[in-house]
């Protein structure tokens, strides 16, 4: 049975630095999330295993750099061989339902345009043009308002 809990950014770390940036050790990934504001990290848990995962922290859109609400998430992932299965689905909403327990907001996120369907089917939309991040691929900006 997969457990949608809230867990320290280390928990995190190895699940991320494997699917999302395995060119980067766990140390860099580490000390790129030091200092975020009001950083929390939900984790989809099976047999004490991380499986999937999704952070948020309070960071302004660049397209709304004056909106001290805003909500970034960053560095979701699913371990390979498990996509489809609604891992991912419920971190996400762990994670909007966060940012509404914090009184809502914008909500945002820079996605790998292979996942733009993942993001629209949680009613999140795209903004502006997508473009490519040499070291991680093409993405794109979405957003998703939560009351």
């Amino acid at each position: 049975m997969v457990d949608i809990r809230t867990v320290a950014l280390e928990e995190t770390l190895a699940l991320k630095q494997r699917v999302l940036r395995p060119h980067q050790t766990i140390d860099e990934l580490r000390r790129e999330c030091a200092g975020l504001a009001d950083l929390e990290c939900f984790a989809a848990v099976e047999d004490g295993r991380v499986i999937g995962t999704a952070t948020v922290h309070r960071e302004a859109a660049p397209w709304a750099p004056d909106d001290t609400r805003a909500w970034r998430l960053r560095s979701m992932a699913t371990e390979e061989g498990r996509r489809g299965e609604g891992i991912g689905a419920a971190a996400l909403a762990a994670a909007v339902d966060h940012v509404r327990s914090q009184g809502g907001g914008l909500f945002w996120c820079n996605a790998r345009t292979p996942a733009v369907s993942f993001y629209e089917r949680a009613g999140f939309r795209t903004r502006g043009e997508p473009w490519v991040d040499a070291a991680i691929g093409p993405h794109i900006a979405m957003f998703l308002v939560v009351p």
